[in-house]
């Protein structure tokens, strides 16, 4: 049963919680998450540097995303369950306490493991946000809130790298992640101070089953990904990983369907509206890691330009991205949810046909009004997908929804870069990096196409069946 009523106790909580210091809580929340992976990535090759261990040099990526991707779906049952508040609260400790751990951390062993505690707490900073907004602000207001999330994202995409290099040149790679404790701290406050809600005492019912089953699959799986990525080739070993995650997912998907409150409830997966998010949230997830680790190689690789010029080139998108997400909020009420999707899936489309049109002489500024597009794209499908699973459930379900549109998103993520990955090295034998990044841009086109076929089913759902609460 749920732990939340519906309309009625929606209203009490927006009348009574301070919503500007909520979105001031969530934007930085927000900011953390999103500058974690470009300020890390920065500074590695100096805490390798510093702890060896340089054959833990990706894992050290990889488990953070791996336990934010087990992570998510998780804390956004438990946030229907428990409250966002009490939720919110628990992921940021954990992202905390990962954070100090992992400024001490002595070895890269530790590193890993510390890495681990810090994505799981990271899992609650990329939903219970998201589903924060959807209880607290109407309709409208939650593209117009989107937008200022999306323009941290932005930001943390500039910043990141710069003040990563900061940091680590003028005092120790140690405070990348110590940095991470006043934020954090000032957020906890700001939620404690505004956000109220009224949670029903009764007992809880936790899919401890499901959860481990969950993890199970998406542990092997991920694992396996990587293993074929890192050997070229599929053996006998990696395919016995794959069997595991199916039989691991087969389990999981039979145990949802019996449970009495599934982790990710397989209800979800009857609203249309929530499939086609997913679904879309999954290409466009794939379709942005490829950009944004391949565009930055064309200009290194095949322009021969320095790396700080792959930066200006990628600086469209960053911000474009958050003006998309605007349009979103001024379009909501006038236009047809399908038709702003697919306006966002045709920029892609076309920013995409402008990646495979790339040649050695291109300049500059057209690789810019590239990514512009891209980022225009981007801003205004994932703003109108997210927007339209906060509005397509009911409190009692907003958080397991946003579970797993952030789950879905997320593994198009890591999906697309080992799978891109992957294509390319197979056709960089004997093949030039142009040829053989067109070959991935061509990819991308393909998907970008699919998404907007996806996309095309929700023509007609101006509203029907979203909460305008």
């Amino acid at each position: 049963m749920s732990s939340y009523s519906q309309n009625g106790r929606e209203r009490i909580v927006k009348k009574n919680t301070k919503q500007k210091y909520v979105v001031a809580a969530l934007l930085i929340a927000t900011f953390l998450t999103a500058i974690e992976g470009t300020i890390v990535s920065t500074a590695m090759p100096k805490i390798v540097g510093d702890l060896g261990g340089s054959h833990l040099y990706t894992w050290v990526i990889s488990v953070y995303l791996l336990a934010t991707v087990i992570s998510t779906p998780i804390f956004g049952k438990m946030a229907d369950l428990y409250g966002r508040k009490r939720m919110f609260t628990i992921g940021v400790l954990i992202f905390l306490v990962g954070s100090v751990l992992s400024g001490l951390s002595q070895s890269m062993h530790q590193l890993v493991v510390y890495r681990i505690i810090q994505g799981l707490g990271a899992g609650a900073l990329t939903t219970i946000p998201m589903t924060i907004i959807g209880d607290v602000f109407t309709y409208e207001m939650r593209a117009k809130i989107q937008g200022l999330i999306s323009s941290v994202w932005g930001i943390s995409g500039i910043l990141g790298p710069l003040v990563g290099g900061f940091i680590v040149d003028s005092i120790s790679w140690h405070w990348i992640f110590f940095m991470n404790l006043p934020f954090g701290i000032i957020s906890l406050i700001l939620i404690a101070i505004s956000l109220h809600e009224h949670m029903e005492k009764k007992k809880r019912t936790i899919d401890y089953a499901g959860i481990l089953t969950f993890a199970v699959c998406m542990t092997s799986f991920l694992y396996a990904l990587n293993l074929w990525k890192e050997e070229r080739q599929l053996t006998g070993n990696i395919m016995i990983i794959f069997a595991l995650a199916l039989v691991s997912l087969l389990l999981f998907i039979w145990i949802e369907s019996k449970g009495k409150e599934p982790m990710l409830p397989l209800s979800l997966f009857k609203n249309q509206l929530i499939v086609v998010s997913n679904i879309a949230g999954f290409l466009i997830g794939f379709i942005l890691i490829a950009v944004t680790f391949y565009i930055p190689l064309w200009v290194q690789g095949v322009t021969g330009l320095n790396a700080t010029l792959s930066g200006i080139a990628m600086l469209p998108q960053s911000l474009t991205w958050p003006l998309g997400a605007l349009l979103v909020g001024k379009w909501v009420r006038k236009m047809v949810v399908g038709q702003i999707a697919l306006v966002g899936m045709v920029f892609i489309i076309i920013g995409c046909i402008g990646m495979s049109l790339l040649q050695t002489g291109t300049s500059l500024p057209w690789m810019m009004l590239i990514t512009a597009i891209l980022g225009l794209g981007f801003g205004l499908s994932t703003t109108l997908f997210t927007v339209v699973v906060q509005s397509s459930v009911g409190w009692n379900m907003r958080g397991a929804a946003m579970g797993s549109n952030n789950l879905f998103r997320t593994l198009g993520q890591t999906i697309g870069i080992a799978v891109s990955g992957l294509w390319l090295s197979d056709q960089l034998q004997g093949v030039k990096l142009e040829a053989s990044l067109h070959q991935v841009f061509i990819l991308l086109i393909v998907l970008a196409g699919l998404g907007f076929a996806v996309t095309a089913t929700l023509l007609g759902e101006k509203g029907r069946g979203l909460s305008t609460e």
